[in-house]
């Protein structure tokens, strides 16, 4: 345990080398700043992935056609595949005890929207209920579109928050009617997406209707799926993959698409894509590790050797001490004591400085992958001990070693 007298010491044989022992101290300061601000940008770049997951539901599955590559019984290569809702309700049938959330969806990109002297041109969609969960909306005024709104054909419409603000400004647009290219629906919802502004700028409405309403037949545009939830992500991911394989072969089969043709039928599996994602970020974050690390074991060389030095100047003083009874272990503490306290306050102050600047600027830092640079407290707890672990294996070397001069070699010392 430290007293008065120990803490003098130190105190003094510090004031010996205050250069050398600065320049150290920065050393090891700076090797602690950078390290946590490397995992506070690997902890950014983490919140971003999630963020950019968050836009829809968890898991999602996502197929739609294309043009064919390939020439198939007969029929020439370049042929456009159209999915209709025979292709839906066929994969909900033979998949149905598999799954979720389940939606098709037919879409228009640019369509008119007016709302009495108002008007604007904005995306909508005619989708199935389980929609609002696939794009993982929230419902912030009335409701989403219902199973009876398919069946009756109703002509009713949810829009994005942009829409109302755009649109109807401070009024409340439940049951107002606005024109859809000149086709009117009632108003039944409001909506927020994590997406942001762009995807609430997007209007839903059921799936029957807009086929119905705007000569669409029994054309769907895209097909979404997600999976039950399973306890394990390898498992989760095998399941994924197994089942995006064998919704795109029935697909194709039923639309007369080459097995190996991936023109035809394209499909979308986010859980893939969540792992490689991941995957990514773990290795950036183990790159992290390394850079900020050999930087500490830097400071820590300097470390030892100032050590090294303050050993050979008090040669004299540790023969001394041997001389009047002092122990190996009493030698060694004093020297290990030294090195601790000089790597813990610069490294401490490495450390503050650093999650300042996280606490500080992180949050000013815009971008769609890198949100809230940040440390939680096991890491900065990590960092403390790796700390007090530096100080003592800077320190070791030169302890054992003042430890092992023999005292009347040491008072020989000039």
């Amino acid at each position: 345990m430290f007293n008065i007298e120990r803490w003098q010491e130190i105190f003094d044989a510090i004031s010996k080398n205050r250069l050398r022992t600065f320049l150290t101290g920065v050393s090891v300061a700076s090797g602690i700043f950078i390290l946590v601000i490397l995992l506070g940008a690997g902890k950014g770049l983490q919140n971003g992935i999630e963020k950019s997951f968050e836009r829809d539901a968890t898991g999602l599955i996502e197929v739609w056609s294309g043009t064919t590559t390939k020439e198939y019984k007969g029929l020439n290569p370049g042929r456009q595949i159209q999915f209709r809702n025979s292709d839906y309700n066929q994969s909900v049938q033979k998949f149905g005890d598999k799954l979720e959330l389940r939606s098709a969806s037919y879409n228009f990109w640019g369509a008119s929207f007016t709302y009495g002297k108002e008007s604007g041109t904005y995306q909508y969609k005619g989708v199935d209920p389980d929609y609002a969960g696939v794009e993982n909306l929230t419902i912030v005024q009335g409701r989403f579109v219902n199973s009876n709104d398919l069946t009756n054909n109703e002509k009713i419409v949810a829009i994005g928050m942009k829409i109302k603000t755009d649109l109807f400004k401070d009024k409340d647009p439940l049951g107002k009617e606005i024109a859809i290219n000149n086709v009117n629906f009632k108003v039944v919802g409001v909506f927020t997406d994590p997406g942001g502004e762009r995807e609430e700028a997007r209007a839903y409405l059921p799936k029957t209707t807009v086929q119905r309403a705007y000569g669409g037949g029994d054309k769907i545009s895209n097909i979404f799926f997600t999976l039950k939830k399973t306890k394990d992500y390898d498992e989760a991911l095998a399941q994924s993959e197994k089942f995006t394989q064998d919704l795109k072969a029935l697909l194709r089969s039923k639309n007369m698409v080459a097995p190996d043709d991936d023109g035809g039928v394209n499909a979308y599996n986010s859980v893939k894509d969540v792992k490689q994602f991941y995957d990514l970020n773990l290795y950036i974050r183990l790159f992290f590790w390394w850079v900020g690390i050999c930087t500490i074991i830097a400071g820590v060389v300097g470390v030892s050797n100032i050590m090294l030095i303050i050993v050979k100047e008090r040669t004299k003083e540790i023969g001394i001490r041997k001389a009047l009874g002092a122990s190996p272990f009493s030698i060694i503490s004093m020297i290990l004591h030294e090195s601790i306290f000089i790597t813990t306050v610069a490294g401490f102050i490495g450390l503050l400085a650093s999650l300042l600047l996280l606490e500080f600027v992180g949050p000013q830092v815009q971008s769609e992958y890198f949100v809230n640079p940040q440390v939680d407290f096991s890491v900065a707890f990590t960092t403390l001990i790796l700390l007090v672990f530096a100080g003592a294996m800077a320190g070791f070397f030169p302890a054992y070693r003042a430890a092992k001069i023999r005292p009347i070699v040491a008072l020989r010392e000039e």
